[in-house]
């Protein structure tokens, strides 16, 4: 059996997935929703770097949301996440 890797896969966009990192880092140290849901992850013991990598898929996850329903950021829904 092949041993398979977490992640992405094979040909993911190297550029987006980058994107989405350096966003999750930098929202990772700034005040707002976005460090207090990273902050929420650390105090449940969560690895600092398994804690981005989670951020930024749901940073992620949000955009393609926001993109292809065309709906608006509401930081409360997060918020009840990180609750």
């Amino acid at each position: 059996m092949a041993v398979r890797i977490r992640g992405l896969n094979w040909n993911h966009n190297h550029e987006m997935k980058n994107l989405f990192k350096s966003t999750a880092t930098a929202a990772s140290v700034r005040e707002g929703v976005w460090r207090e849901f990273y902050l929420g992850l650390l105090s449940k013991g969560m690895r600092p770097e398994m804690a981005r990598l989670t951020l930024a898929r749901k940073i992620a996850a949000i955009t393609l949301k926001i993109w292809k329903k065309g709906e608006t950021f509401d930081a409360e829904y997060l918020k009840l996440q990180a609750a």
